[in-house]
């Protein structure tokens, strides 16, 4: 009992430290220092050092061996730009001479995210549009706009057939890792095909669609599991354990936490019968002990519904692998494959933080994300590999005001006197309150009486930024978002481009044939 009693302890003072460390990584400064000479010189030295790697870029047309999907779920150029200084600023730095991985890429567009019947798009057609080429509806997973949301009769013979079942038919190896269910709507787009975006579980379907369960339309889980292309899905990482395990079962990491099929189905046992070598895994430890030289289908689901936002991983009690090492163990896994490998690679949460509000988690992802792209590039040869990276739509994060260079990115505002110098006091509105740089067009931020704000209450992580429209969840915002690519056949990612070109592009780069849904 002792000997329990001082664990316990010691594990509470760990994950206090652990959190304490995390909270430090977050910049806490006013003002952070240009630390590079930056002259007049500089800026002509810069410009025409761009000048030279431009003379340089590659345009000679490539098959490409692989192709790794990275999505940023609502990584707007907002969401870009605070979060690339938030990144120089956890490291000391002023922030805004500096890059994210994915933004020294040499080629980069922007994306139309429209849908067929919406200016703003949910993940769902979205996603869809950059996996099967075909723009569809709101609500709706990898079918086409004849589909009728909801009604399950439509979708026989309007499915979209996605890259990754391209890929599995044309013998490559394929996988998904995000850090959302696996069931959400950007990852289930790359292998289900759905009325309804959430018909996640068969309880789901019962739920909204009760026709649809009767009929015994396929959910999104049991269709990862019958997954018919190829010999399935090499890799599936992320979230979602309740989806596969049945109403019955206690989820293994929280026991008052059960399953929510209603067909008695646990589909993750399935997963390991139907493979040779099948596994599947839920904690740290599992994930870590995984061969990578013997694993041939490996499926990890670490929560039971979304992971940890990269903030709050650290605490978790079974522990989660990050996006970066998720991403590592993908790529070690289906390289094994000679024939190559597609995969997709999900931030999922840096979307849900943007619901909520919250601008820290929601950048903190997206610095998870650069630092998983970093990873890939790191692990494969860009001669026969095309990383693109891209965001399914935007949010409606506001960066404004005159802050001064080096302005903490979550803090009040401070700008510039009239000789031009840092003022560190707070500027003030015409109510005479200071205010910050990141805020949202709506969402749960909005006060009816704005309060005095202090730096230190909106630099913390659970700080919701101030909104203009009351909400109890902030909405995706619908201006274009960015696309960057590397590697084989980069070039043609350029200009202004539908978003569902991206799926062409990737086709075209692993000359993939038309198969059949």
């Amino acid at each position: 009992m002792k000997n329990t009693s001082f664990i316990t302890r010691f594990f509470a003072i760990f994950l206090l430290f652990v959190f304490a460390v995390q909270t430090l990584a977050q910049p806490s400064e006013i003002r952070f220092p240009v630390k590079r000479e930056e002259t007049p010189e500089t800026w002509r030295r810069d410009g025409l050092a761009a000048v030279e790697r431009s003379k340089k870029l590659d345009f000679k047309r490539r098959r490409a061996k692989n192709v790794i999907l990275f999505v940023g779920d609502g990584m707007g150029i907002t969401t870009l730009t605070a979060a690339r200084i938030l990144e120089g600023q956890m490291r000391g730095e002023s922030g805004e001479e500096n890059l994210l991985s994915f933004e020294r890429f040499p080629f980069a567009a922007l994306s139309r995210t429209y849908s067929v019947n919406q200016q703003t798009s949910d993940s769902a057609p979205t996603m869809s549009a950059i996996i099967t080429g075909q723009k569809t509806d709101d609500g709706i997973i990898s079918v086409n706009q004849n589909v009728v949301f909801n009604d399950y009769r439509t979708v026989k013979g309007n499915e979209a057939i996605s890259l990754l079942a391209l890929a599995e038919q044309n013998g490559k190896s394929t996988g998904i890792v995000s850090t959302a269910r696996l069931t959400h709507a950007t990852p289930a787009a790359c292998y289900a095909h759905s009325a309804n975006r959430a018909w996640e579980s068969d309880a789901d379907i019962l739920r909204t669609a009760k026709d649809a369960y009767e009929a015994g339309f396929p959910d999104i889980a049991r269709q990862l599991i019958e997954f018919p292309h190829g010999d399935g899905l090499e890799v599936a990482l992320g979230g979602g354990r309740s989806k596969f395990l049945p109403k019955e079962t206690a989820d293994p990491e929280y026991p008052e936490v059960s399953g929510s099929r209603l067909d008695k189905r646990d589909l993750t046992e399935e997963w390991k019968k139907k493979f040779a070598g099948g596994e599947y895994i839920w904690n740290r430890e599992q994930f870590d002990a995984v061969d990578v030289k013997k694993s041939k289908h490996l499926l990890g689901l670490f929560e039971p519904s979304h992971m940890k936002y990269e903030h709050d991983r650290p605490t978790d009690k079974a522990g989660e692998p990050s996006l970066s090492e998720m991403t590592s163990k993908a790529i070690d896994i289906l390289s094994k494959n000679k024939n190559g490998y597609f995969l997709m690679v999900e931030a999922g949460r840096i979307d849900h933080a943007h619901h909520d509000g919250n601008a820290y988690r929601a950048l903190r992802d997206t610095v998870a994300l650069s630092e998983a792209v970093r990873t890939a590039q790191s692990k494969v040869n860009l001669k026969d590999t095309l990383i693109i990276v891209t965001a399914d739509h935007s949010h409606t994060l506001s960066f404004s005001g005159y802050p001064g260079r080096g302005n903490n990115i979550l803090g009040l505002i401070r700008q510039n006197d009239s000789k031009g110098e840092f003022n560190e006091n707070p500027v003030l509105d015409t109510e005479k309150k200071p205010y910050t740089t990141l805020n949202y067009a709506n969402g749960r931020g909005y006060r009816k009486e704005r309060p005095e704000l202090t730096h230190q209450e909106v630099t913390a992580p659970d700080y919701l930024q101030e909104a203009t429209i009351p909400k109890t969840g902030e909405t995706h915002g619908g201006e274009d978002v960015g696309i960057f690519a590397i590697g084989a056949n980069a070039f043609m990612i350029h200009g202004v481009m539908e978003q569902n070109w991206i799926f062409y592009v990737m086709q075209d780069a692993l000359q993939l044939k038309t198969g059949k849904n």
